[in-house]
Order: C-alpha cells, then sequence, then structure tokens
C-alpha cells in the first residue's frame, strides 16, 4: 500500500488522524524544552552536579536527533502504524520510567529510551496524516498539525515551570502517561496501514548517519560545559563530520540509500531543509535565553513567565490554520519566508529592548512579531517538505527534515549559550542582559538567512512547470505536489 493511500481516510477519517498524529507530536516536541525550567527542583530531589543536569536535557536530544531518520526508514519498510505504536509504547513507557527515577542516572537513562520513542514516533506522525488527507484539504491540516507542534516547541518551559511550581517535576513526565495510553488503541482502530518503497533497510547508512549526529550533537551540547578545545569535544566534532561525509558519499552511490543525496539536487527540498535548520536553530537558542531572562532577571516565577510569553508561545495556534490555507492559494514559499522574515524582526526587536528592568510593555511588539512568524513558518514548511518528493519518499523527506531540526535545536543553544558565555554570565542582571542581547541579536540573523534560504524555494510556477520531473527524475504522481502548485 503506498504512502498516498486513500483508505487511510476513508477507514478513520480525517479528523480522528489529525488529533492522533498532532497530539503525539506534541508530546514528542514538548519534551525538547519541558525539562528546563524544571532543573532546579530536580537537582534538590535528586542530586547531581551541573554536568548530569545538562545530561537530562541533553540525553533526550541526542537519541532523538540521530536516530530520527532510522526510525522513518523503519516505519516505511515494517508499516507505518505499526512503527508508531511501537514508537509511542517505547515513548510512554519511558515517561513513566522518568517519573520513577530514584536517582539521576536512572532518570538520564529514562530520556534517552524517551529520545529513542520520539525518533521512531514523529517522523511517522506526518506521512500518516498525508495518507488520510485529501489532497486539496492537507494544507489546512498540515496547518493545524505544524500549530500543535510549534506551540509544544515553545511552550515547553511554560509548561515544565507550572507543573514544577504548582504539582511536583515528575508530572512534567507523567503528563505523557494518560496521553501515550489513549492514543495507542485509537492509532490501532483509526489509522490505515501504509508502506514505503519496500527497500531493504539500509544499515550503512544507518550507521553513518547516526554515528555522525552522536558526534556533531554530543560535541555541540557538550561545549559550552567542556570548552571547545576539550579533547571529547574536538573529537565529537572532527569524527562527526568525518561520517557524516561519508553519509554523503553513501548517498550517492548506494543502490537504495536511506537518504538519497540526488533529493538535494531539488531546490524546493534543499531550499525548506536550510530554513527549518537554521530556523531551530535561532528560535530554540533564543527560547532558551529569554525564558531564563524573565524569571532570573525580571523576576516573574516560571507560570507568570510563560504566561507573558503567550503572544510568541500562544500565536501558533491562532495563525497556523490560516498560514495553512493560504499556502494552499498563494503557495508555500511567500507564506514561509514571511514568517521567518516576521520572526527574525521579533527576536531583533527584543534583543533589542531587553534591560535589566524592562517593561513587559516594551517586549510585548518584538513577542508578537516572533509569534506571527513562528505560525507562518511551520504548516506550510510541513507542506513543502511532503511535496518536494515523490510519494514513497515523503517517510525519508520527514525523517531528515526532523533530523535537522533538532541538530538546528542543540545547534542553538550551544551557539548561543556560548556567545552569551563570552559576553555575559550570571552574576548580576545587567551581566545576564550583557550576554542575552547579543546572543538573540546572533539568533535573529540566523532567522534571517532562513528567509533567504526559503527564497530558494520554486514559486508556484516553476512547481507547476516541473511537475513531472521530480527529484529522481521520474514522473511524480499529481497528488504529492503541492496543493498550490496546480
Amino acid at each position: 500500500m503506498s504512502q498516498h493511500t486513500a483508505p487511510g481516510a476513508r477507514r478513520g477519517g480525517v479528523g480522528w488522524a489529525l488529533v492522533i498524529t498532532s497530539v503525539a507530536g506534541f508530546m514528542a516536541a514538548l519534551d525538547n524544552l519541558v525539562v528546563t525550567t524544571a532543573l532546579p527542583s530536580i537537582r534538590e530531589d535528586l542530586g547531581g552536579g551541573l554536568h548530569d543536569l545538562e545530561w537530562t536535557v541533553s540525553a533526550y536530544t541526542l537519541t532523538f536527533a540521530v536516530l530520527l531518520m532510522f526510525g522513518a526508514a523503519l516505519g516505511d519498510r515494517f508499516g507505518r502504524r505499526r512503527l508508531f505504536g511501537i514508537g509511542l509504547t517505547i515513548f510512554t513507557l519511558a515517561s513513566a520510567a522518568a517519573a520513577l527515577a530514584p536517582g539521576i542516572d536512572s532518570l538520564i537513562a529514562a530520556r534517552a529510551v524517551q529520545g529513542v520513542g520520539a525518533a521512531v514516533m514523529m517522523p511517522i506522525t506526518l506521512t500518516l496524516l498525508t495518507a488520510a488527507v485529501p489532497a486539496e484539504k492537507r494544507g489546512m491540516a498540515y496547518g493545524i498539525w505544524g500549530a500543535v507542534n510549534g506551540l509544544a516547541v515553545a511552550s515547553g518551559p511554560l509548561i515544565g515551570g507550572t507543573l514544577t511550581e504548582h504539582v511536583s517535576w515528575q508530572w512534567i513526565f507523567w503528563l505523557n502517561v494518560p496521553l501515550g495510553v489513549a492514543l495507542l488503541p485509537l492509532a490501532r482502530l483509526r489509522l490505515a496501514e501504509s508502506h514505503g518503497s519496500g527497500a531493504p533497510l539500509d544499515l550503512p547508512g544507518t550507521l553513518l548517519a547516526s554515528g555522525g549526529l552522536f558526534g556533531i550533537v554530543y560535541g555541540l551540547v557538550r561545549g559550552p560545559v567542556d570548552g571547545w578545545t576539550g579533547l571529547p569535544v574536538l573529537l565529537g566534532l572532527g569524527a562527526g563530520t568525518v561520517l557524516l561525509a561519508g553519509f554523503v558519499v553513501h548517498g550517492t552511490r548506494a543502490k537504495n540509500p536511506m537518504l538519497p543525496m540526488r533529493l538535494f539536487r531539488s531546490r524546493a527540498f534543499a531550499g525548506i531543509n536550510a530554513a527549518s535548520l537554521l530556523m531551530f536553530l535561532g528560535m530554540f537558542g533564543s527560547i532558551f535565553l529569554l525564558s531564563q531572562y524573565m524569571q532570573g532577571v525580571l523576576g516573574y516565577s516560571p507560570t507568570e513567565a510563560g504566561l507573558r510569553m503567550l503572544p510568541w508561545t500562544g500565536m501558533p495556534m491562532l495563525v497556523a490554520p490560516v498560514a495553512g490555507i493560504l499556502s494552499d492559494r498563494i503557495g508555500g514559499r511567500p507564506v514561509v519566508a514571511a514568517g521567518l522574515f516576521f520572526q527574525a524582526a521579533g527576536l531583533g526587536y527584543l534583543a533589542s529592548v531587553a534591560t535589566a528592568d524592562a517593561s513587559y510593555a516594551s517586549q510585548l511588539p518584538g513577542l508578537i512579531l516572533s509569534g506571527i512568524g513562528m505560525a507562518l513558518f511551520f504548516a506550510p514548511a510541513s507542506a513543502l517538505v511532503m511535496a518536494s518528493v515523490t510519494a514513497k519518499e515523503q517517510g525519508i523527506a520527514s525523517g531528515a527534515n526532523n533530523a535537522l531540526r533538532e541538530v538546528g535545536g542543540a545547534l542553538g543553544i550551544a551557539v548561543m549559550s556560548s556567545i552569551f558565555s563570552a559576553r555575559g554570565g550570571y552574576e548580576s542582571a545587567q551581566a545576564f542582559v550583557d550576554g542575552l542581547r547579543p546572543a538573540v541579536a546572533v539568533g535573529a540573523g540566523v532567522v534571517a538567512l532562513a528567509g533567504l534560504a526559503a527564497l530558494m524555494i520554486p514559486g508556484r510556477r516553476h512547481a507547476a512547470a516541473a511537475q513531472g520531473t521530480p527529484a529522481d527524475g521520474g514522473t511524480a504522481p499529481e497528488k504529492v505536489l503541492e496543493p498550490s502548485t496546480r
């Protein structure tokens, strides 16, 4: 059964597919940053030094990033609904294990297993949704899916802080358990099974990609802690670079590579993936620092800080469905590019007005601009990724895009933290601001570069002209093209 098989829509309905995939995606995306505001409470309960606390965040990011493409390949080979259920089960059980962790080491181990489950589950959500939704309705469906996932990424500190402040830090993990238990039977009953090309698993490519991404992400995560000239960091970055170079060569020569390098000959595929990596780099690092700024400098509690960030974090729920409709009418490129430039302007504004005693009113325009920009990006970006390849390659494309986003997020936190440490610190409110302003300004510049990358994507007329010439030189089925190109 191919990726775009219609019976998925007839069996379960578009609504059920949208609910199941959006909630699952929300869970996986939320756990990227949900722990950050709970770290002081975790340290108080479980002990451990700064190095251990760092790993409660990075253990999830590492396993999530390095196994995403392998998770997508497993779904294509053995059945997407089946692997979605397996990944969701692993994620749910690991969440319970994290909540019950008796010590810091067991919490780190549970977080790493959580990342494995998320890596299997997350890239399959978008392919399952595409299979269930008719082509003419995919813009709106991607919009809602993107809104929920964007909200999860941005609201992680709010949810984590609120639960920690009013209940306990364990509930940031218990929250996943009832959701996972409810989704498992729904997925079995309401989603139709689908497969990819049926090609054999690319084990050499998987090892090269996973090892390379592990080395790069490990080096980026540990750089600010161990020092960029430390031997483990240099070995991680160097070995990761060599392995990823080998992965690229493998992708150009192997018969059935996990990620065919020929896909990057497509301006649409190359452009949207470059934009996604750069957008997450700038956004993740900025949210990481700004959430701390509101609490540590301006004196808000975790809940108060989260509520004041709602013009940014909550905007995707309002604007992203509209962005999906717009992308159907005028094409995804202008919507994505506009969103990225809005996000860059918002971050630049926030960097310029940050002071040790800044009023909330002075920050509000930047928060609103950033929220609109994030919302405009998420929905059309998902549609552009899925439309840039043939139906059988959509699982591969989804896994690659999500992996690049995760790598971008890890890079963003590492780069922003390094700039922050070089120019400021935690010694005083003014020292924090001195580090925050240049770091967020760099984030704004990186997101602006993402906007330029988005402009590489062909417009509606070029995409329509290329309808019969996908990246592999074959004939693409009409229904896998972006709806706006017809």
